[in-house]
């Protein structure tokens, strides 16, 4: 890099910076934001932070009191802009909650997430998965029935974990990072793999290896 460009670099450099801040600031989704008023609840203090990668049919989406939805997020319900859903809410998420960057919140019949649940960056939950059952049509128009995801409060989602249709995670659950939940993981619990198992449950005043 030639002197004058380094030197035209760092004068930019705070600029561009002070510019993104902005930027930053003003795309955010808060409840008094035209698009927040969309939704079918979002709650005060709440906020989804720009930039956001895909945001549909939010009416159908109910956001709690002071919960933020990291950067580059996806959040929808249905397939596509503009369906009626036949639930509402499809998504719901509680209060005080930290769904971290890169994450995705894919519902079609009911996502329900407590108060106090935070993940890690590029977190999966999806209701519905794709089926196998025709082998002459492709797997991409064929699709399972929908099965309710639920995830307890004060539940904590390592990076990358991916939860599956019919999943259940109890109240104060860890679950370990580039976990695949796809059943019941009771409370008080540890779960680490793929799929994910309990290795550890506190139990009686004490926490005992599974």
């Amino acid at each position: 890099m030639s002197p004058l460009r380094g030197r035209i670099v760092r004068l930019l450099h705070p600029v561009v910076h002070a510019v993104w801040d902005r930027v930053v600031e003003a795309g955010a989704i808060g409840p008094d934001s035209r698009r927040g008023r969309l939704f079918g609840r979002f709650g005060s203090g709440s906020v989804i932070c720009f930039p956001v990668n895909t945001l549909y049919n939010e009416k159908y989406i109910r956001i709690g009191r002071n919960t933020m939805i990291g950067p580059q997020c996806t959040l929808s319900a249905g397939m596509m802009p503009g369906q009626e859903c036949l639930t509402d809410p499809v998504v719901s998420i509680g209060d005080r909650c930290l769904i971290g960057k890169g994450s995705g919140i894919v519902g079609h019949f009911s996502i329900e997430i407590g108060d106090d649940v935070w993940t890690g960056h590029n977190v999966y939950i999806t209701d519905q998965n794709h089926g196998y059952e025709d082998v002459d049509r492709p797997i991409s128009v064929q699709t399972m029935p929908e099965k309710p995801v639920r995830i307890g409060r004060g539940s904590w989602l390592g990076y990358g974990t991916v939860v599956l249709p019919g999943s259940d995670i109890g109240e104060h659950v860890v679950v370990g990072a580039n976990s695949v939940v796809t059943g019941v993981i009771p409370s008080f619990s540890v779960a680490v793999g793929s799929p994910a198992r309990v290795v550890r449950r506190f139990e009686n005043g004490e926490w005992k290896s599974v």
